[in-house]
Protein backbone atom coordinates (compact mmCIF):
# COMPACT_ATOMS: atom_id res chain seq x y z
CA UNK A 1 0.00 0.00 0.00
CA UNK A 2 1.66 3.38 -0.88
CA UNK A 3 1.86 5.87 1.72
CA UNK A 4 2.28 9.54 0.85
CA UNK A 5 4.48 11.67 3.17
CA UNK A 6 2.17 14.92 4.56
CA UNK A 7 3.17 18.28 5.71
CA UNK A 8 1.36 20.41 8.52
CA UNK A 9 2.27 24.36 7.95
CA UNK A 10 0.73 27.58 8.95
CA UNK A 11 0.20 31.06 6.49
CA UNK A 12 -0.11 34.00 7.89
CA UNK A 13 -2.26 36.53 6.25
CA UNK A 14 -2.10 39.80 8.97
CA UNK A 15 -4.03 38.33 12.34
CA UNK A 16 -5.30 35.32 10.27
CA UNK A 17 -3.64 31.82 10.45
CA UNK A 18 -4.57 29.24 8.20
CA UNK A 19 -3.38 25.70 9.67
CA UNK A 20 -2.74 23.13 6.21
CA UNK A 21 -2.37 19.90 6.23
CA UNK A 22 -0.50 18.93 2.10
CA UNK A 23 1.27 16.57 0.60
CA UNK A 24 4.89 16.90 1.44
CA UNK A 25 6.10 17.97 -1.72
CA UNK A 26 5.17 17.24 -5.46
CA UNK A 27 6.77 13.76 -5.40
CA UNK A 28 3.83 11.74 -3.44
CA UNK A 29 1.86 9.48 -4.93
CA UNK A 30 -1.09 6.59 -4.16
CA UNK A 31 -3.51 5.81 -6.15
CA UNK A 32 -3.48 1.44 -5.04
CA UNK A 33 -7.29 1.63 -5.64
CA UNK A 34 -6.82 3.10 -9.51
CA UNK A 35 -9.49 5.85 -8.80
CA UNK A 36 -7.30 8.24 -10.17
CA UNK A 37 -6.17 6.37 -12.96
CA UNK A 38 -9.72 5.79 -13.88
CA UNK A 39 -10.25 9.53 -13.79
CA UNK A 40 -7.49 9.94 -16.44
CA UNK A 41 -5.15 11.37 -13.57
CA UNK A 42 -1.36 10.24 -13.88
CA UNK A 43 0.67 9.79 -11.47
CA UNK A 44 2.50 12.96 -12.94
CA UNK A 45 -0.49 15.03 -12.00
CA UNK A 46 -1.97 13.17 -9.28
CA UNK A 47 0.00 15.25 -6.54
CA UNK A 48 -0.50 18.47 -7.97
CA UNK A 49 -3.91 19.14 -5.76
CA UNK A 50 -2.39 18.95 -2.93
CA UNK A 51 0.16 21.72 -2.77
CA UNK A 52 0.11 25.47 -2.06
CA UNK A 53 0.98 26.76 -5.22
CA UNK A 54 1.98 30.48 -5.50
CA UNK A 55 -1.30 31.53 -7.56
CA UNK A 56 -3.69 30.11 -4.71
CA UNK A 57 -1.41 32.13 -2.27
CA UNK A 58 -2.30 34.96 -4.44
CA UNK A 59 -6.29 34.19 -4.57
CA UNK A 60 -6.56 33.52 -0.91
CA UNK A 61 -4.87 36.79 -0.05
CA UNK A 62 -7.47 38.48 -2.57
CA UNK A 63 -10.07 36.44 -0.47
CA UNK A 64 -8.76 38.14 3.10
CA UNK A 65 -10.12 41.77 2.01
CA UNK A 66 -12.71 40.95 -1.07
CA UNK A 67 -16.55 41.92 -0.20
CA UNK A 68 -17.95 38.68 0.22
CA UNK A 69 -21.40 39.73 2.49
CA UNK A 70 -24.51 37.92 0.82
CA UNK A 71 -22.50 36.47 -2.17
CA UNK A 72 -22.96 32.78 -3.17
CA UNK A 73 -19.47 32.12 -3.94
CA UNK A 74 -17.44 28.74 -5.63
CA UNK A 75 -14.02 27.94 -5.65
CA UNK A 76 -13.13 25.97 -8.89
CA UNK A 77 -10.19 23.44 -9.03
CA UNK A 78 -9.97 24.27 -5.54
CA UNK A 79 -6.70 21.68 -5.00
CA UNK A 80 -5.74 22.11 -1.48
CA UNK A 81 -8.46 25.09 -1.21
CA UNK A 82 -6.88 27.63 0.66
CA UNK A 83 -8.71 30.83 -0.38
CA UNK A 84 -11.81 28.46 0.42
CA UNK A 85 -10.38 27.73 3.90
CA UNK A 86 -9.76 31.98 4.21
CA UNK A 87 -13.07 32.75 3.20
CA UNK A 88 -14.94 29.75 5.41
CA UNK A 89 -13.15 31.68 8.51
CA UNK A 90 -14.67 35.03 6.91
CA UNK A 91 -18.06 32.98 7.78
CA UNK A 92 -18.65 33.57 3.92
CA UNK A 93 -21.16 31.12 2.02
CA UNK A 94 -18.17 29.14 0.46
CA UNK A 95 -18.74 25.49 -2.04
CA UNK A 96 -15.40 24.23 -3.78
CA UNK A 97 -14.73 21.93 -6.56
CA UNK A 98 -12.36 19.74 -7.51
CA UNK A 99 -11.72 16.83 -10.07
CA UNK A 100 -9.16 14.79 -7.68
CA UNK A 101 -10.65 12.11 -5.67
CA UNK A 102 -8.36 13.14 -2.50
CA UNK A 103 -9.46 16.91 -2.78
CA UNK A 104 -12.74 16.68 -0.69
CA UNK A 105 -10.83 14.52 2.18
CA UNK A 106 -7.77 16.71 2.78
CA UNK A 107 -10.29 19.96 2.56
CA UNK A 108 -12.14 18.44 5.41
CA UNK A 109 -9.23 17.74 7.38
CA UNK A 110 -8.32 21.15 6.80
CA UNK A 111 -11.40 22.32 7.88
CA UNK A 112 -11.40 20.77 11.00
CA UNK A 113 -7.68 21.99 11.84
CA UNK A 114 -9.37 25.65 11.78
CA UNK A 115 -12.14 24.72 13.59
CA UNK A 116 -14.27 25.99 10.85
CA UNK A 117 -17.70 25.26 9.30
CA UNK A 118 -18.17 22.58 6.70
CA UNK A 119 -17.56 23.61 3.19
CA UNK A 120 -19.56 21.98 0.81
CA UNK A 121 -17.58 19.78 -1.43
CA UNK A 122 -18.08 18.25 -4.78
CA UNK A 123 -15.87 15.96 -7.26
CA UNK A 124 -16.55 17.55 -10.44
CA UNK A 125 -14.87 17.60 -13.64
CA UNK A 126 -15.94 20.91 -16.08
CA UNK A 127 -16.92 18.66 -18.86
CA UNK A 128 -18.96 16.22 -16.51
CA UNK A 129 -22.72 16.25 -16.60
CA UNK A 130 -24.87 19.12 -15.42
CA UNK A 131 -23.85 18.96 -11.74
CA UNK A 132 -27.09 20.15 -9.13
CA UNK A 133 -24.68 22.95 -7.29
CA UNK A 134 -26.35 26.21 -8.82
CA UNK A 135 -25.49 29.00 -9.89
CA UNK A 136 -23.21 31.51 -8.08
CA UNK A 137 -22.62 35.82 -7.34
CA UNK A 138 -18.63 34.86 -7.59
CA UNK A 139 -16.75 32.40 -8.91
CA UNK A 140 -12.85 31.93 -8.06
CA UNK A 141 -9.96 29.72 -8.81
CA UNK A 142 -6.04 29.83 -9.47
CA UNK A 143 -3.76 28.03 -12.06
CA UNK A 144 -6.76 26.61 -13.99
CA UNK A 145 -5.77 26.96 -17.53
CA UNK A 146 -2.97 24.55 -18.18
CA UNK A 147 -3.89 23.65 -22.09
CA UNK A 148 -5.44 25.33 -25.17
CA UNK A 149 -8.96 22.96 -24.81
CA UNK A 150 -9.39 23.82 -21.61
CA UNK A 151 -10.64 27.38 -22.18
CA UNK A 152 -13.94 26.11 -24.06
CA UNK A 153 -14.50 23.71 -20.99
CA UNK A 154 -13.52 25.73 -18.28
CA UNK A 155 -15.76 29.00 -19.93
CA UNK A 156 -18.82 26.58 -20.05
CA UNK A 157 -17.77 24.98 -16.97
CA UNK A 158 -18.29 29.02 -15.50
CA UNK A 159 -21.70 29.52 -17.90
CA UNK A 160 -23.39 26.73 -15.87
CA UNK A 161 -22.98 28.23 -12.59
CA UNK A 162 -22.80 31.73 -12.85
CA UNK A 163 -25.70 33.97 -11.84
CA UNK A 164 -26.83 36.43 -14.91
CA UNK A 165 -24.92 39.53 -12.71
CA UNK A 166 -21.55 37.22 -11.57
CA UNK A 167 -17.99 38.00 -10.81
CA UNK A 168 -15.10 35.94 -11.91
CA UNK A 169 -11.86 36.41 -10.51
CA UNK A 170 -9.15 34.09 -11.77
CA UNK A 171 -5.66 34.00 -10.88
CA UNK A 172 -3.00 32.91 -13.63
CA UNK A 173 0.82 32.55 -13.93
CA UNK A 174 0.80 33.29 -17.44
CA UNK A 175 0.53 29.74 -18.94
CA UNK A 176 -0.64 31.44 -22.78
CA UNK A 177 -4.47 30.57 -22.76
CA UNK A 178 -5.82 33.69 -21.14
CA UNK A 179 -5.91 35.74 -24.34
CA UNK A 180 -7.72 33.32 -25.77
CA UNK A 181 -10.06 32.40 -22.38
CA UNK A 182 -10.85 36.22 -22.12
CA UNK A 183 -11.98 36.84 -25.49
CA UNK A 184 -14.48 33.84 -24.69
CA UNK A 185 -15.73 34.93 -21.62
CA UNK A 186 -16.33 38.22 -23.49
CA UNK A 187 -18.72 36.59 -26.07
CA UNK A 188 -20.91 35.59 -22.70
CA UNK A 189 -21.54 39.37 -21.77
CA UNK A 190 -18.15 39.89 -19.41
CA UNK A 191 -16.37 42.81 -18.99
CA UNK A 192 -12.99 41.86 -18.61
CA UNK A 193 -10.02 43.50 -16.72
CA UNK A 194 -6.40 42.00 -15.54
CA UNK A 195 -4.13 43.44 -13.23
CA UNK A 196 -1.16 42.52 -11.46
CA UNK A 197 -0.51 41.83 -7.55
CA UNK A 198 0.57 44.59 -6.16
CA UNK A 199 2.21 43.20 -2.77
CA UNK A 200 3.86 39.55 -3.27
CA UNK A 201 6.05 40.04 -0.36
CA UNK A 202 4.61 36.90 1.26
CA UNK A 203 5.91 34.53 -1.90
CA UNK A 204 9.47 33.11 -1.53
CA UNK A 205 9.82 34.23 -5.62
CA UNK A 206 8.73 36.73 -7.91
CA UNK A 207 5.29 36.55 -9.44
CA UNK A 208 4.99 36.97 -13.04
CA UNK A 209 1.31 35.95 -13.65
CA UNK A 210 -2.10 37.72 -13.63
CA UNK A 211 -5.37 38.78 -11.57
CA UNK A 212 -8.29 38.33 -14.21
CA UNK A 213 -11.30 39.89 -13.56
CA UNK A 214 -14.61 39.55 -15.32
CA UNK A 215 -17.84 40.94 -14.28
CA UNK A 216 -21.00 41.02 -15.73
Amino acid sequence: MSVVRLRYHTIEFGELDIHLRTLRDNQQFSDDEGEAEALGISSAFWPLFGIVWDSGNVLAHLMVEHEVADLRILEVGCGIALASLVLNHRLADITATDYHPEAGAFLAANVLLNKGALIPFIRTGWEDAVTELGRFDLIIGSDLLYERGQVETLAGFIEQHAKSHCEVILVDPGRGQQGRFSKRMMSLGYAHSQYKPLDVSYLSQPFRGQILQYRR
